[in-house]
């Protein structure tokens, strides 16, 4: 599998991918809201762009879809549920759905709602497997939940599909905010040594050449996987005076939801 991860440079910090056969060179758009970078960067790598999946229906995931159809032929691909929110969209996907790239490339559809209802994440199985997780999960955080989510949906996402993924799993997320997220874990976790070293590796980083972290260390340098830390509780504690002294995981994760909304 050949991906290519694309640095929007625009206010919104976008990331968009490129997945390609190694074999026959077709190429899967992810997200391709600047749909001229895109192109053009598959031009460069003499990819041919053949499907064009969009993780959720937010407009900066969706907008370049047009062009992009206009200019390659490729079919959209998003959610089953998101038919009404996607103008031209073609396959339905739903869990376990899978999408093949050329002939060397197949990559699982996870249904992972909660930062909207209708978002999927894709999963591939391979030697270096790979997450393309969309706005769900971020490097060191998650999405937000109030354009059409539900944090507790997001919870049982996070909890019970993202967080059972292989250590291995390399993580390619929709945006660049890593450096907000860390900075937002030290503020939960202090004490957080692999976070301070990553901010500190990461702060003058080019996005174009963007770190990428896999689910070993997210669980290390991500608060929201980091439910059961001593320190994340306790200064949780001290700002929500009903959390238990021994809270659950999800009352912990709608906390730190609760307290980044605003942050």
């Amino acid at each position: 599998m050949l991906v290519e991860q694309i640095w929007t440079d625009n206010p919104l910090r976008n990331f968009h991918y490129l997945v390609a056969c190694p074999e026959t060179l077709e190429a899967l758009a992810i997200d391709p809201y600047d749909h001229q970078l895109v192109l053009e960067r598959a031009e460069a790598l003499g990819w041919k762009i053949t499907q064009i999946v969009n993780t959720h229906e937010h407009f900066d995931h969706i907008d370049g879809n047009q062009a992009m159809v206009a200019a390659t032929g490729a079919e959209v691909l998003a959610h089953a549920n998101a038919r009404d929110k996607i103008d031209g969209m073609g396959r339905g996907l739903q869990a376990g759905s899978r999408i093949q790239v050329g002939s060397l490339v197949s990559l699982e559809v996870l249904d992972t709602p909660g930062h909207t209802m209708s978002h999927i994440c894709l999963l591939a199985n391979l030697e270096v497997p790979a997450l393309f997780s969309g706005d769900t999960l971020f490097n060191a955080g998650v999405g937000h939940c109030h354009a059409g989510g539900d944090p507790e949906v997001l919870y049982q996402t996070v909890a019970q599909q993202l967080s059972d993924l292989s250590d291995d799993v390399l993580l390619y997320p929709g945006h660049d905010y890593i450096v907000n997220n860390l900075r937002f874990t030290l503020g939960r976790e202090p004490g957080n040594q692999v976070a301070q070293n990553l901010l500190l590796a990461v702060e003058s980083q080019d996005p174009n050449k963007a770190m990428i972290t896999d689910l070993a260390l997210e669980k290390q340098i991500n608060c929201f996987m980091r439910l059961q830390s001593p320190e994340v509780i306790e200064g949780l504690r001290e700002k929500f005076a009903d959390l238990p002294a021994q809270p659950s995981p999800k009352q912990v994760f709608l906390a730190l939801r609760t307290l980044r909304n605003s942050w």
